[in-house]
């Protein structure tokens, strides 16, 4: 499910655009954005019903490529959890499928997804991201993000999600609920918890571009380390400070 995320994002996601051409390494991409691109129209452009549809599929891709890789221990101990559970019982019973799970935690990423793609209309309207690189072009929303992320991954809410992510045994203590319902129910209590732990940093794609493969595959390594590390809690504090740097840089270049 990953490759297959990574494969239609790598083909444009539906967009028409090429992600090479709008994947840059530059720390600060409104600069980028200040530069005039021969041949194509800076304005902001209305969006037709089917293209509403691409980019929430879009984004829904891009979300399970970085994620769903984060979550797999959850999903795997789910699955062996209730493999055990099924093999003890004495009278025979429905398996419930590991998909109810899944679903359920990605049902709770389409829900971002779509608040994501609104935020993304809303700000190429008011001309704070480019409709053709799809990256901030103003240093102040960039620095906003930046300073709001960094301190968002020094807070204790961040912490608190971040602690139930990383303790799948303890989620599944506190949350089991039985059948395919109760699976799907969990998957999306799970997949709340995550979203409350990694938003802020997704929102960081409204800085280095949407489409920016290259900011895409460093969030996700840098979820996955928060949650899998050993000291992934400390790596995710290091992190916020480094943001909040980040942020007065690019305020000062």
């Amino acid at each position: 499910m990953t490759l297959l995320s990574w494969a239609y994002i790598m083909t444009g996601a539906g967009t028409g655009m090429s992600v090479w051409g709008m994947t840059s390494a530059s720390l600060f991409p409104h600069r980028m954005a200040e530069m005039p691109m021969d041949g194509m129209s800076m304005q902001p452009r209305a969006w037709p019903p089917g293209y509403w549809i691409i980019m929430l599929l879009m984004w829904w891709a891009m979300m399970i490529a970085m994620m769903t890789p984060s979550a797999a221990p959850m999903i795997l101990l789910y699955a062996w959890a209730t493999r055990h559970a099924q093999a003890g019982e004495r009278l025979q019973q429905e398996a419930v499928p590991i998909a109810a799970f899944a679903g359920g935690y990605l049902l709770a990423w389409l829900g971002f997804s779509l608040s994501a793609t609104f935020l993304m209309w809303a700000l190429e309207r008011a001309a704070f991201i480019s409709a053709m690189t799809m990256s901030s072009t103003s240093a102040w929303l960039s620095a906003a993000i930046l300073f709001f992320a960094g301190l968002y991954q020094l807070s204790p809410l961040k912490h608190v999600c971040l602690q139930r992510c990383r303790n799948p045994a303890d989620f599944l203590s506190r949350h089991w609920r039985p059948g395919t319902s109760g699976a799907l129910r969990m998957g999306l209590e799970h997949g709340l918890f995550c979203i409350g732990c990694c938003w802020v940093l997704m929102a960081l794609l409204f800085v280095g571009g949407i489409m920016n493969v290259l900011w895409i595959g460093m969030l996700a390594l840098f979820v996955i380390l928060e949650k899998v590390a050993p000291h992934g809690p400390r790596f995710a504090q290091i992190g916020g400070i480094v943001l909040l740097a980040w942020g007065a840089t690019t305020l000062a270049v």
